[in-house]
């Protein structure tokens, strides 16, 4: 069973707009696929303009009542989801992971993740108040005042389909907009899921609604009247045509790329500890993630040492389904995603690096039809070489050498990408060089995934981030109101 109560009698996922549950009737679509068995779980139809155009109908409709509710009232829906989201956690996670191919402690994390949203979205009293000042001329008291917009949109990607709808979904609505998910066509049964167990509070219909689609259902959101902004995470490509589009359309944005993120390895770091983070970092969720840190630079005069612990490690990593317990790498989400990684390790081979250990021949007994690749690690790397300046997206680790700190932080500013980095030191002037030079938004010290924690906003610089506001924290605030200054005198008081 799929563990959806509102799919079609077809099997199809359904839009829901306006509080009720829908067919699209676009004419395309596409299939939701176990990556580890293969398994047909549903079908996804697109949704046409008209599809669209009603779900932002049904928002205009439904923001004119909400936006005016007490800010108290709001948060109200946000407590139940919180609760129900804690009470149904691991049907969740097994969901995702059936429809994702992550394991289950890896959905668990995921989830649990998008349910510190919500906790820090239920305090918008405080945090959506602004300033004021008495006497700010003579006679006159002067403060601003934040107001939610209208509709707002998110676009989210496949391989944190729980998670990254709850880094915008309960901030947008606690705000006082109303809001439009469109999730992944890959993966879309967990934000069905959402849908589900949002009917089931007290939100107001027309409040939070979910449309199918592709591409062109994207764009048609972007180019869209009636809504006032607009989120993405995904590719660097679609990114900046997320952020152009938008922006010409008069939309705010908030649009996530892609990364290529480094760790920096010095001589007086834990290695046996960075050896087991960089590991977990690079391949947890199968390397499917843009906190993923994928090429170590490490200070040469331990290079050798490290590369051998990590291989060790890298060594005891278990291939295999992620319902199945003792399993540390899941599939890929499609044979063709597989096949590019694949790709990408036979450009690092080509390109002169040296294979420290080899993941490719990976075999799951019983899932002989899943998209599985093992851990793979590539030594020698250096900076003119694909797999140091691409975003992978898989199970694929590069060690390359630098001879010292300030040349390692010089490497990892070489690429394209700013979204994140790590450092491994016992030298808190290193980590004060790092904080000050590397070129990243979010930057772990002696942690192997600099993942901010929900109170604070997800940074993101250079081709990582397109926009001026980020996802989380008291950049969502910003990002979901507009404020309003309000001037009083009253001459006879």
């Amino acid at each position: 069973m799929v563990g959806l109560e509102t799919l079609s009698e077809d099997g199809e996922v359904l839009n829901y707009v306006g509080g009720t549950w829908t067919a699209p009737d676009g004419t395309d679509g596409r299939d939701s696929v176990n990556p580890a068995t293969g398994e047909r779980l549903a079908r996804v139809p697109f949704s046409s303009e008209a599809d669209v155009a009603s779900a932002i109908s049904q928002g205009q409709t439904a923001f004119e009542d909400w936006s005016t509710r007490p800010v108290e009232e709001r948060i109200q829906p946000m407590f139940q989801f919180k609760e129900l989201l804690e009470e149904h956690l691991d049907e969740l996670a097994e969901l995702l992971v059936r429809d994702h191919g992550k394991t289950f402690a890896e959905a668990r994390g995921e989830l649990r993740r998008g349910i510190e949203n919500v906790e820090v979205a239920c305090g918008i009293p405080s945090m959506m108040q602004s300033g004021s000042l008495l006497n700010a001329a003579p006679d006159i008291d002067e403060s601003e005042v934040r107001q939610p917009l209208g509709v707002f949109v998110a676009i989210t990607p496949f391989n944190f389909p729980g998670m990254i709808p709850l880094w915008f979904l309960p901030y947008a609505v606690a705000t006082g907009n109303s809001f439009i998910l469109k999730p992944s066509e890959r993966d879309p049964l967990v934000p069905a899921r959402l849908m589900e167990l949002l009917d089931q509070t007290d939100l107001p219909d027309g409040v939070v609604q979910m449309v199918n689609g592709g591409k062109d259902t994207v764009n048609t959101l972007l180019a869209a009247d009636g809504i006032e902004g607009v989120s993405f995470v995904g590719s660097t490509p679609v990114a900046e045509h997320v952020y152009e589009t938008s922006a010409a359309h008069g939309k705010r944005v908030q649009a996530q790329g892609g990364a290529k993120n480094y760790i920096i390895v010095t001589e007086t770091a834990d290695l046996e500890f960075a050896a087991q983070k960089t590991v977990g970092s690079s391949y947890a969720c199968s390397g499917q993630r843009c906190l993923a840190n994928d090429v170590a630079v490490v200070e040469e005069s331990v290079y050798d040492e490290f590369a051998d612990l990590v291989v060790d490690v890298a060594s005891t990593q278990t291939v295999g389904y992620g319902l199945d317990e003792g399993t540390d790498i899941g599939p890929l989400t499609t044979p063709e995603h597989e096949q590019g990684v694949r790709n990408f390790v036979e450009t690092g081979i080509q390109e002169g690096a040296t294979v420290l250990y080899d993941g490719r021949d990976a075999e799951v007994e019983g899932y002989e039809d899943g998209n599985f690749l093992g851990p793979t690690v590539f030594g020698d790397v250096t900076t003119d070489m694909t797999i140091a300046q691409e975003e992978i997206f898989g199970p694929v680790l590069g060690l390359m050498s630098a001879s010292d700190v300030d040349e390692a932080i010089e490497i990892a500013n070489a690429t394209d990408f700013g979204n994140a980095g790590s450092l491994f030191t016992g030298s808190g002037a290193d980590a004060r060089k790092a904080r000050h030079q590397l070129e990243v938004g979010n930057l772990g010290v002696n942690a192997g995934t600099a993942a901010p924690m929900a109170f604070f906003h997800f940074g993101g610089m250079d081709d990582s981030f397109f926009g001026d506001l980020h996802a989380q924290g008291e950049d969502a605030i910003h990002f979901y109101t507009d404020k309003k200054v309000y001037i009083e005198r009253w001459p006879d008081a």
